[in-house]
């Protein structure tokens, strides 16, 4: 009997447990290629653009460069169904950490300069207008 109680207690408890959300599956390679970057310092500014080109992803990592300056420290995250990806970049200022996720076909992004002491938002598209 009490065997019986604990397989039926063991049941209910399994069938009110929520189960694991499904996460999409979704492709870094689809970082790969040359992005307008808009770096406008607030949205009336003028246009302001620079590239950041993606040359390759490597599973958890990707290589290429942003403003002309070669990206280090390339991280890249897909756990949560969207590709986000962290780099750093530097100049004679000292260095910047940017972060950006990947939303239909466009990179929003922060980048935190420790040097010149900003925290500036940017996003980019493709520069052929190209969806991957």
């Amino acid at each position: 009997m009490r065997l019986l109680a604990a397989a039926l207690s063991l049941c209910l408890l399994s069938a009110c447990a929520s189960p694991a959300p499904r996460v999409p599956v979704v492709d870094a390679a689809q970082l790969v290629g040359t992005w307008k970057v808009d770096l406008r310092s607030t949205p009336g500014a003028p246009d302001y653009f620079q590239a950041f080109v993606v040359t390759a992803v490597d599973g958890k990592t990707f290589t290429g460069t942003f403003y002309g300056t070669p990206v280090e420290q390339a991280r890249i995250n897909v756990d949560w169904g969207a590709v986000r990806i962290g780099f750093v970049t530097n100049d004679p200022s000292g260095p910047y950490n940017h972060s950006a996720t990947l939303r239909d076909g466009r990179l929003e992004g922060l980048t935190n300069s420790t040097g010149r002491d900003f925290l500036a938002y940017w996003s980019a598209v493709r520069s052929d207008g190209s969806r991957k």
